[in-house]
């Protein structure tokens, strides 16, 4: 009778053949087979039953079912099922079976017979096959992370170096099938932002389709745009999260660098009165047509102007905006008259004023951002009246993005940051005088280089100063 291959270690036996001269991918070069021991349950009834007494005993692998049916050789019913065995299980040896095992054999609930594993390319993950194609002394970072934006895959992030170059179509096809939802695997040749200042990149199609208008759903927003004309980031969906969760239905929100919206879109979903402005063409008309397709632009006001200016103009314009909303509650189906579709006792509308200052600035330009705080200074001078303890509104928090150094308790980065914005606004900024500022870890962006977000109150120093003493 057919052994178990004993001369193969178990670890190696499931990996896929080699091939380190492979540069086109050949997906039926990666075939394997396997001798196994099973145990055959011949009550189908009792297949569970054998299962759980045969858990030390059974198979397992990731992606692999240890349930099997019979092989035809074997002339046994076409019910029985089969359970895969650990390969240390030898067929004719009954010293490696487990007690278990030779009971049921005994009384003649199972019968241990070879069977014949045969695993091929759709088997195996990503890292298994490329782990087969690339170099031994490549295997240490192999390109495992991706970036996906809708249907498409970026390898940005993965910083392909020039050893993995000529694998890079191998990489995107292997990646295209073990990931079937995505059609377009692009490589940026490029940093963002490097060749200009909408952050957008170079880019070359590994695989699929050159296509890059893709759709994006967060935090119950859908998205569509251009992904080679404007800036997303899959990554930052967390922090979007994050900030939006801070503002409050009625507030309104100035986000300085919108982007296509992912800021915007979410907050004007709260009833938040959000004016998103964005340099780059092409991200305001995703904008636009994104606010319609949310159905939220009674609470969007989009902009496409230099961030500076729009800093100082926006904060006057709203001063004179009188913009309201009326609110009609749902009325539930049940509620309506049969004849018209009218509520029987119609609720009570609602009717939002949008306010004469903002609550938040977001300022989402990370390499650049804290150069625009300049833009704050005197912001609101001869307007002390709009702000407590004059009203019940407090100046607007102050949300910029910027880069830094990476330490494990990130003091020195919060110290950096900090003297950073204190030199741009011509006053001291910091956490030890200010409760509310926060320096928020964001993410990782290189080894040496973390994304932060400092928030802060604008301080009255800054805000009511005169123009002529800012200069």
């Amino acid at each position: 009778m057919t052994q178990p291959d004993q001369t193969i270690p178990s670890s190696d036996m499931f990996r896929p053949p080699v091939n380190r001269a492979m540069r086109t991918l050949d997906r039926s070069f990666f075939k394997k087979e396997a001798t196994l021991a099973s145990a055959c349950v011949l009550d189908r009834k009792k297949i569970a039953l054998c299962q759980k007494e045969l858990y030390k005993d059974i198979l397992k692998l990731e992606r692999l079912p240890p349930i099997r049916p019979v092989p035809p050789n074997l002339n046994l019913d076409s019910s029985v099922r089969c359970l895969l065995l650990k390969p240390e299980v030898r067929i004719d040896d009954e010293f490696s079976w487990s007690s278990k095992l030779r009971d049921l054999v005994k009384t003649q609930q199972v019968l241990v017979a070879p069977y014949q594993l045969r695993l091929d390319y759709d088997y195996w993950s990503y890292h298994d096959i490329m782990t087969a194609i690339l170099p031994d002394n490549e295997q240490d970072e192999i390109p495992v992370g991706f970036s996906a934006v809708g249907h498409v895959v970026s390898q940005a992030h993965l910083n392909l170096r020039d050893q993995y170059l000529p694998y890079k179509s191998l990489i995107a096809s292997v990646l295209m099938d073990k990931n079937p939802s995505i059609r377009t695997v692009i490589n940026k040749i490029d940093d963002v932002g490097e060749e200009n200042e909408f952050r957008t990149f170079r880019y070359e199609v590994l695989a699929g389709p050159d296509d890059l208008n893709v759709e994006v759903k967060e935090q119950d927003c859908i998205f569509k745009f251009d992904y080679s004309k404007v800036y997303w980031n899959t990554r930052l969906s967390t922090e979007h999260t994050r900030l939006v969760s801070k503002f409050k239905p009625g507030e309104a929100v100035c986000d300085v660098m919108a982007g296509v919206g992912p800021f915007a879109l979410p907050s004007a979903k709260k009833r938040v009165w959000v004016w998103a402005n964005d340099l780059n063409p092409e991200s305001y008309n995703s904008l636009v047509e994104n606010a319609q397709r949310n159905k939220v632009t009674d609470f969007v006001r989009p902009f496409c102007s230099d961030g500076r200016s729009f800093i100082r103009t926006s904060a006057s314009q709203l001063l004179k905006s009188n913009t309201k909303v009326t609110i009609h509650p749902k009325v539930p189906r049940s509620a309506r008259t049969k004849s018209s579709q009218r509520p029987l006792n119609q609720p009570a509308s609602d009717t939002l004023h949008e306010p004469k200052t903002f609550a938040h600035y977001i300022l989402n330009l990370p390499a650049s951002a804290t150069t625009f705080l300049s833009s704050f200074i005197g912001l609101y001078a001869s307007h002390e009246d709009l702000f407590y303890p004059h009203t019940g509104a407090k100046l607007p928090m102050v949300h910029v993005y910027c880069f830094s150094t990476k330490s494990d308790d990130k003091k020195i980065e919060e110290e950096k940051i900090c003297r950073e914005i204190s030199g741009q606004l011509g006053y001291g900024v910091d956490k030890v005088g200010d409760a509310e500022m926060e320096v928020w870890d964001v993410r990782d962006v290189a080894p040496q280089k973390r994304m932060f977000c400092a928030s802060f109150r604008l301080p009255e120093e800054v805000a009511f100063r005169k123009v002529d003493d800012a200069e």
